[in-house]
């Protein structure tokens, strides 16, 4: 419940009564003298999703906008005041959405300073290969605020809301990564991890550096959460933890690929940092819009072209969201292609009969290298044999194999398993 309180002067009592009388809506009167005159302070319990109703409805009758109101949170209230709610829309007000909003993004220097440390968590993670450190460096992250900033400044067309939330998505995603490359060229050169690491090997950073369709879902979902969790009477904590998930190992891989000095996992990886952010602040402004968040003036006036220039900023942000979004996303649909092509070949080499007795366990399909017009592929095939047989030219077929199928530079390793069946 929110609990609402209105400074009436008298001359709009009748008015605001009237309003509250024909939803049922009970509420208490207080009178006050103060140097302005007479007037009452009224207060009266409704649903989240009935304020910005009545709000309207006042505002319609006459009530000066820019009046003195408070919106509280109340944890119950009698008589019951459901019935002021029109609609069963579960969201919260715009005033509300806004307060929300801006009430997760911190201070500068907690942002920035939180940013710095949840990168530095990440790439320690990354390295050593630890699903509980990755996770735990974006329970510490503070994306969700910046990027929900956007999303509702975006959709209520708030200037300084659109230029805070990005400026601080921009600005912290850049220091993320340079915090996780000066992390990196420490440890590296320091000799706390092995000088030969073959960072693509270790599966947390692998799985980073070749963006596909999951991971294109991971940002679309996380995007939407976030705004369905911002927009309604649910907590948000939780998706903060999302939003950085698609966000923080990312911004990390791209520091890691940076520290040794391997362009493939830095373009990899951030490829899928701008497809993850541009997915997120999308679909953000998309649920928000469905759940029927409007400007404060929107529909008023149209077409007028002085209504169009007012709206021309975040328009702009938008279409600038949706070049980085289609950009970013023709990279991962071709990669997605790649990878179903090298399945394909893989599992159609297999099916020779002389490979009856091999059983795939995984295929994994990521960049290898950058060349100026396009990326060369390594393939990783995991298989398990008998022990007592030897497929030495098998790395040789699904290497021509693939090559045919994606029409690119490609390299396979064939990793084998020994098996022994008891009978």
């Amino acid at each position: 419940m929110r609990l609402i309180q209105i400074r009436v002067e008298d001359g709009d009592l009748d008015t605001v009564q009237a309003v509250l009388d024909d939803r049922e809506i009970s509420y208490v009167q207080t009178d006050e003298v103060s140097a302005g005159g007479e007037a009452s302070l009224i207060q009266f319990p409704i649903p989240p999703e009935a304020v910005d109703e009545v709000f309207e409805e006042l505002e319609s009758a006459g009530l000066d906008p820019d009046r003195y109101a408070v919106v509280a949170t109340a944890e119950t209230a009698r008589p019951d005041q459901s019935v002021a709610a029109e609609s069963h829309a579960d969201r919260i007000s715009h005033d509300e959405l806004r307060g929300r909003a801006v009430g997760m993004n911190p201070g500068a220097v907690t942002y920035y300073g939180m940013t710095i440390l949840s990168a530095v968590v990440a790439t320690a993670g990354l390295l050593l290969d630890s699903p509980a450190i990755v996770v735990g460096s974006m329970v510490i992250a503070p994306q969700v605020g910046s990027a929900l900033i956007a999303a509702v400044g975006t959709t209520l067309d708030d200037r300084p809301l659109v230029k805070e939330g990005f400026r601080d998505q921009i600005l912290g995603l850049l220091l993320a990564v340079a915090s996780a490359a000066t992390f990196g060229f420490l440890v590296r050169h320091a000799g706390f991890v092995p000088g030969q690491l073959r960072v693509t090997t270790v599966q947390q950073i692998a799985q980073r550096i070749s963006p596909g369709f999951l991971s294109l879902a991971v940002g679309l979902c996380a995007g939407a959460a976030g705004a369905v969790g911002l927009a309604t009477a649910l907590p948000v904590s939780l998706v903060g933890v999302m939003i950085a998930a698609a966000l923080i190992p990312a911004a990390a891989a791209v520091g890691v690929g940076i520290a040794w000095g391997l362009p493939a996992v830095a373009l990899g990886a951030g490829i899928l940092l701008l497809v993850n952010a541009a997915s997120i602040n999308l679909t953000g402004f998309l649920v928000l819009w469905g759940l029927g968040f409007r400007p404060r003036d929107w529909g008023h006036g149209w077409p007028n072209l002085g209504t169009v220039r007012q709206y021309a900023p975040t328009v702009m942000a938008l279409l600038v969201l949706l070049a980085t979004f289609a950009g970013a996303s023709t990279v991962t649909v071709r990669q997605m292609q790649v990878e179903t092509s090298v399945n394909d070949a893989v599992e159609e080499t297999l099916a020779d009969e002389s490979y009856e007795d091999l059983r795939l366990l995984s295929v994994r399909t990521r960049f290898g290298g950058v060349s100026v017009y396009r990326f060369d592929r390594e393939v990783t095939v995991q298989v398990s044999r008998p022990d007592d047989t030897a497929y030495p030219r098998l790395a040789t077929r699904l290497e021509a194999a693939v090559t045919a199928a994606i029409d690119e530079e490609s390299s396979v390793e064939v990793t084998f398993v020994d098996r022994q069946t008891a009978t």
